[in-house]
């Protein structure tokens, strides 16, 4: 049988039309899906600048379902899926995004970073915290660092606290020097509480050592060293205080009064306190001069004091204070005026959050109302 060369002439350029005509329907089909990719896009930016949430939510999903595989509309929908506060479909678009196999890894830190985010804002803390620690190493390291040191702060988790502390200290990604101490005063605090004095006192000279300058560790420990029978050793912790920290002094004031009295040197904590006075009135200080004069039994100098501090400052709590032993003309009302002054005064002998300005009748080293630390001064509200 001859072979037919014409069906060969004539079928080559028939499959060079049929393929240059499929190629064409590809690149019309590729430049159609490119063209609805990108119009969805730019519809859900225009409704997210518009601040019409769920209207960019739906242009983003219909561009995502276009181009599954653009990871940067995923993580456009996870974050306004957390926005939103629906937390569990933001898991899931960054679930997915971690389960696939090309992923780059610049994006696959990213997506751990955002999942670690929608964890956190939903409360799930144990989940949060698994994420996070799956960031080291991570250009988002610092960042998850910090996010744990308030996972630990919350739950009160002090010995995890301390170690993430020291690790962001020792790469220099700020000074948690004085945040160290704290939480071993935590610590400190807790073992006190069982009876644990020894165990206490050793954290507290960790605390100590973390952060010399620090006033609450010396404070602590002078507290716990007056509370064994050792009012010596308190003293002499309160009186580095006052070196190290003489701002922190009138926290300490009383507690000094009680540890000189104890050792018979009220002579030489009177002497530091007035001082301290001297280089700036203080009402904490004031008050512990006047119980160191009335329990040596001059009362009418420690009443002196009260005017004395008039002189400096305009206070109305020194008043107060004054007037109550003060002789009235009209005794019989001295009662219902003095009960008008206290509650007056009372607003004012109140500490406030300098972050916050949440107030409160004691000092605080962590902010009730904000939790920022170290944000009391330790001055009453009339003196700020």
């Amino acid at each position: 049988m001859e072979f037919d060369l014409s069906w060969i002439l004539l079928g080559l350029p028939l499959a060079f039309v049929l393929g240059w005509l499929a190629s064409r329907f590809d690149i019309r089909q590729l430049r159609a899906e490119n063209r609805r990719a990108p119009k969805a896009y730019f519809k859900g930016l225009n409704f997210l600048l518009n601040e019409q949430q769920d209207q960019a939510i739906d242009a983003f999903i219909e561009a995502v379902q276009n181009d599954p595989d653009t990871s940067e509309l995923h993580f456009a929908l996870g974050n306004l899926f957390r926005r939103r506060g629906e937390y569990d479909r933001a898991v899931r678009v960054h679930e997915h995004l971690l389960s696939r196999g090309d992923l780059s890894r610049t994006d696959r830190e990213r997506a751990q970073h955002a999942l670690a985010l929608d964890f956190l804002k939903a409360g799930l803390l144990d989940r949060a915290e698994d994420a996070l620690n799956r960031l080291e190493g991570t250009p988002f390291e610092a960042q998850a660092r910090l996010a744990l040191l308030a996972i630990y702060e919350r739950s009160r988790d002090w010995p995890h606290a301390t170690t993430i502390a020291r690790k962001m200290h020792e790469a220099d990604q700020g000074d948690f020097s004085t945040r160290q101490a704290h939480y071993l005063c935590e610590q400190a605090a807790a073992l006190a509480g069982q009876a644990d004095h020894a165990g206490a006192l050793a954290l507290l000279e960790q605390a100590v050592a973390a952060a010399p300058g620090a006033a609450r560790a010396r404070i602590d420990m002078a507290r716990l060293q007056h509370l064994m029978g050792q009012p010596a050793a308190a003293l002499a912790t309160l009186k580095a205080l006052g070196e190290h920290n003489p701002a922190a002094l009138p926290l300490a004031a009383p507690l000094m009064v009680e540890a000189a009295a104890a050792t018979g040197r009220s002579a030489e904590a009177q002497a530091l306190l007035q001082e301290h006075y001297d280089g700036g009135p203080s009402l904490d200080v004031l008050e512990s001069l006047v119980a160191i004069d009335t329990a040596q039994g001059a009362g009418e100098g420690a009443r002196q004091r009260y005017v004395d501090h008039l002189d400096k400052e305009k206070s109305l709590v020194a008043a107060a204070k004054w007037l109550a032993g003060e002789k009235l003309e009209h005794e019989d009302f001295h009662p219902q005026v003095q009960r008008a002054l206290d509650h007056a005064v009372k607003p004012l002998t109140r500490y406030r959050c300098a972050a916050c300005g949440f107030e409160a009748r004691q000092h605080f080293w962590q902010c009730p109302g904000c939790q920022t630390w170290d944000s009391y001064p330790a001055r009453r509200v009339e003196e700020l």
